[in-house]
């Protein structure tokens, strides 16, 4: 599943291609959202901006797209009125004379109300997001000492949605392998400057692999979340295990965690101290 980064780099992408622009066509695969087909064109897409793991392509006729890409979603930006060739099912389309942005094999996808969108039960649900510029440190750093948080291991709550909105499998790994915790620990086992250092890292590393445009391939990674240029974020221990530790030089692990791999170094994360 995509991650924060990777949702924000997509609708920097889709809105860099159609926002602001009148809306011609739409097209939708729910038989639930049919009717938007006559009553969204002539609208003007206003914004297309990240939730999490979520988008909302706002129109300027009252309406919210919310879109989910969960597992196999993706989005394509083409030229006007194409549709590729491709197995994949087409979802969404959103039509203007600029551009054409279409949603692939989603089915997570409703239309609401632009002043109701908020009581989305996703929406509701999310705690801050870790790609918001007005989210410090500090307020991290409470959050994961409050009550609600303190005693839940680390590697379920930074999978948390509820937690912080944005993070996922490899930034977990990469947090926790830079903040030098084992994923069984609490909030509440760690002192003040581990707690610090933490709340550090869940900031700095998600928004170090959104600036730098991608992530580096690796095995079994799709090609539609991969950097096309610049620098790429290095994995340091995602998918690297056997590889010895940039650190210490001992050879990376991948564990069970929430039912899902992850990687880390059993020297430099040890369970306790």
């Amino acid at each position: 599943m995509p991650e924060g980064p990777e949702i924000r780099r997509a609708a920097d992408r889709l809105a860099a291609a159609v926002v602001g622009q009148p809306l011609l066509r739409a097209q939708f695969a729910f038989p639930a959202l049919k009717r938007f087909e006559r009553t969204l064109p002539g609208s003007r897409i206003l914004s297309i901006t990240p939730r999490g793991k979520a988008l909302l392509t706002a129109f300027d006729n009252g309406w919210t797209l919310y879109t989910h890409n969960q597992l196999y979603g993706v989005w394509h930006v083409v030229g006007p009125g194409e549709r590729p060739a491709t197995a994949r099912s087409l979802r969404v389309a959103l039509d203007t004379a600029r551009a054409s942005i279409l949603l692939y094999s989603a089915s997570d996808v409703e239309l609401w109300c632009s002043d109701e969108i908020e009581a989305h039960p996703f929406l509701q649900r999310l705690g801050p997001d870790v790609l918001d510029p007005r989210l410090d440190a500090a307020t991290v750093a409470a959050r994961l000492q409050s009550p609600a948080f303190r005693g839940r291991a680390l590697g379920a709550l930074l999978l948390d949605q509820g937690f912080l909105a944005g993070m996922g499998n490899y930034l977990r790994a990469e947090v926790l392998f830079d903040a030098g915790l084992h994923p069984s620990l609490c909030p509440r086992d760690l002192d003040a400057t581990q707690t610090a250092r933490l709340a550090e890292a869940l900031l700095a590393i998600p928004r170090r692999s959104y600036a730098t445009r991608g992530i580096e391939p690796t095995r079994r990674m799709r090609a539609d979340y991969l950097a096309r240029e610049g620098e790429a974020f290095r994995f340091r221990v995602f998918q690297r295990e056997g590889a010895p530790c940039e650190r210490c030089g001992t050879p990376l692990e991948r564990i069970a965690s929430q039912s899902r791999p992850l990687f880390l170094c059993p020297r430099c994360q040890p369970r306790r101290w």
